[in-house]
């Protein structure tokens, strides 16, 4: 039923674009958004990538361009369907497939990706099974990159149950508990946090001086993030991590 669930929440918000609103408040989110790019595309020509939760492509499509060879998977019918039209559109279906797949119980062979990757999708999860997946698709020397909402912020909490449309039932912002399962099944495990006192700058989004305010105020979470505590504070973190354990420690 909760898989069921997310197919369908997801097919509505491929087809209606119900999540069309949330897009506002990831203008102040765009430095995160490029350090998970910039880890995906790190030499990756060549490579065998696996895209989870790639709704209608997300990185996929930069990723076949860059010359690897990509497959997106996705629990929503309508997403892999937009993103099979884009694929043939434009002309990257050698290099790039989708599959409708459910991302804890993965249809490839062992040691299969030399990268993982996905975006806002391992809140979605049950986080053991999708780990047990992950480090069982992924080459011995493979990474796994991941964009992903934090769970601990009272404010953003607040908006969250504020505004209950915008997220399926079943999904969960992570926990730092979250990270350190994580970080268990690997070798190694970076955590990279973004957006607390930048999150000030919503309501400039749209006026002249907000690039210059944003600049300010991610200098400041820079210099806060250094400190454990306020990790727990942000919004976003960026996630990567390579060459996964046999068992979990």
């Amino acid at each position: 039923s909760r898989l069921l669930r997310e197919a369908e929440f997801h097919d509505k918000a491929f087809t209606e674009k119900t999540r069309a609103a949330a897009g506002k408040f990831y203008a102040v989110a765009a430095s995160a958004k490029q350090r998970y790019r910039d880890l995906v595309r790190t030499d990756c020509a060549g490579r065998d990538v696996l895209e989870y939760g790639c709704g209608t492509g997300s990185c996929a499509f930069d990723l076949a361009r860059d010359g690897a060879d990509v497959v997106g998977i996705d629990i929503s019918p309508a997403g892999i369907d937009l993103a099979e039209r884009r694929a043939e559109e434009e002309a990257l279906s050698e290099r790039l497939s989708f599959r409708c797949m459910n991302a804890e119980s993965l249809e490839f062979p062992d040691r299969h990706f030399d990268l993982i990757c996905g975006s806002g999708i391992l809140h979605h999860l049950d986080l053991e099974r999708a780990l047990a997946q992950l480090r069982r698709v992924l080459k011995k020397n493979g990474r796994a990159v991941f964009f992903e909402p934090l769970g601990h912020n009272p404010l953003v909490n607040l908006f969250r149950r504020l505004t209950p449309g915008m997220r399926s039932a079943d999904e969960h912002p992570l926990l730092i508990d979250d990270l350190r399962l994580l970080a268990a099944g690997f070798e190694n495990a970076e955590f990279h946090f973004f957006t607390l006192c930048s999150l000030l700058a919503i309501p400039f989004r749209s006026l002249p001086g907000f690039g210059p305010l944003l600049n300010i105020l991610e200098t400041i979470d820079r210099a806060l993030f250094a400190i454990p505590f306020f990790r727990k504070q942000a919004w976003i973190v960026v996630i990567q991590l390579t060459a996964p354990r046999e068992t979990v420690k």
